[in-house]
């Protein structure tokens, strides 16, 4: 059993900054892939960031320069900084992670989700 916890959303005003983090824990031999997506009301859940085992990262074109992604992978972490935050970003935001597990003799990556957390911009 795997559990992706996320972290850190709340109400915060327009330019400011907050930091999201989400753990993994459970019975996980490996982290891969992790990634922050968001969604908000009537809209479908996109890419906000990703970043691989290596520390390779990708953004949306609509956070460069204002988001950073990061991980600690001996903690099965990633975090999000954002700043500059802008109302239009208001969403609930989720956390994606590829987690290397035995099933039997087999090694396989599976997807987890976390609850999201949400995170309000607004004055």
């Amino acid at each position: 059993q795997v559990h992706v916890v996320e972290s850190g959303g709340g109400l915060v005003q327009p330019g400011g900054s907050l930091r999201l983090s989400c753990a993994a824990s459970g019975r996980i031999v490996s982290t891969n892939d992790m990634g922050w997506y968001r969604q908000a009301p009537g809209k479908q859940r996109e890419l906000v960031a990703k970043i691989t085992h290596g520390g390779s990262t990708d953004y949306a074109d609509s956070v460069k320069g204002r988001f950073t992604i990061s991980r600690n992978n001996a903690k099965s972490i990633v975090d999000l900084q954002m700043n500059s935050l802008k109302p239009e970003e208001t969403a609930v935001y989720y956390c994606n992670i590829w987690i290397g597990q035995w099933e039997g003799t087999e090694m396989r990556d599976i997807k987890y989700w976390g609850k999201g957390t949400k995170v309000t911009v607004s004055s």
